[in-house]
């Protein structure tokens, strides 16, 4: 009788617990494929960077990935896409630098808190670069000649309010320079604003070093500083801004791994969790290395703490130049 009873009494104390502890949301994640959204164009940087990812994925998860591109208004609509999906981990987003600028332009209402942050997965800082026969050898040099002869020396690298024409106004800004003493000559990306450099249309270039390595390796280009607390792998011997100017300025084209808001801690961990050993893996510190993108990772809190620092500096340098609504 006693050993019935108590038996009854365990059978219960199962059946409670069962129901007291319901299931993670991540044991069964993921049981079907996954859509990982791209805001820009296929054959791009942040396209190739998310199809490698993406592939390794697959491999963590044991589902496919299906990389999708979302072009259109700058950015405005891929990350659209991504904020406005179910929050149950089967629409991931690659999220871009122009989250934390697309706002303050007047685009979109979207900010960096629209959604729930999983990896930082790679970051591009900016650089400045001149002709290689550029009578400017030194940082210093030129900052020299745009004091002096205010409204002449010409910088061009992206659109007008693309990441690298702020970033040209963020430094000058930090230098105590009044950024309009710099005329900035818009162009269709880095890679005509060095061909422009090249042809003597423009003093010297801001955009990442990756950009514009081609034209470097071929003599043609010299880059001059990195706006970044650390040296480049690409060319390890040019110095951070901190180092040539005294600056503490730091900008660049920042990529990493998303979801819609709301996404269940436990999922969240999960992609986490995939997305560093990604990162660790060989497949991508090769890839990404051959490709002369950045390395940097930093986990769903170290991501958000970059968009919320980005999504200010971008806001008071917007503002700084007239380009904030």
């Amino acid at each position: 009788m006693i050993r019935h009873t108590l038996a009854r009494m365990l059978a219960m104390l199962s059946l409670f617990l069962a129901v007291a502890t319901p299931a993670s949301a991540a044991d069964n994640y993921p049981s079907r494929p996954i859509t990982l959204i791209v805001p820009w164009a296929a054959g791009g940087g942040t396209d190739a960077l998310a199809r490698i990812i993406g592939s390794l994925l697959e491999k963590e998860l044991g589902q496919p990935i299906n990389v999708v591109n979302r072009t259109g208004g700058n950015g405005v609509v891929g990350h659209a896409a991504i904020a406005s999906s179910p929050p149950d981990g089967y629409t991931l987003g690659m999220i871009t630098v122009e989250i934390s600028m697309l706002h303050w332009a007047g685009l979109t209402p979207l900010t960096p808190r629209d959604y729930t942050p999983i990896a930082q997965m790679n970051i591009d800082p900016a650089g400045v670069t001149v002709r290689a026969d550029s009578p400017y050898k030194t940082m210093d040099d030129l900052l020299k000649a745009i004091k002096a002869n205010p409204g002449k020396v010409k910088a061009s690298g992206a659109g007008q309010g693309g990441i690298w024409h702020l970033a040209l106004a963020g430094m000058l800004k930090d230098l105590k320079v009044e950024p309009a003493t710099v005329p900035w000559v818009p162009a269709n990306g880095a890679a005509q604003a060095m061909n422009d450099l090249v042809a003597g249309g423009v003093e010297f270039v801001t955009c990442s070093l990756p950009e514009a390595r081609s034209l470097i390796d071929a003599g043609k280009a010299r880059p001059l500083v990195l706006m970044s607390e650390k040296s480049s792998s690409l060319y390890p011997n040019v110095p951070t801004l901190k180092a040539a100017a005294g600056s503490n300025w730091s900008i660049g084209a920042w990529r990493g791994i998303a979801a819609p808001k709301n996404l269940p801690a436990d999922i969240q961990a999960k992609l986490g969790a995939a997305l560093k050993k990604i990162y660790d893996s060989k497949e991508y510190q090769g890839f990404v290395s051959s490709r002369g993108f950045g390395l940097t990772f930093a986990d769903a809190k170290g991501f958000e703490q970059l968009m919320a620092k980005s999504d200010a500096d971008m806001g008071a340098t917007m503002k700084a130049v007239g380009l904030a609504k």
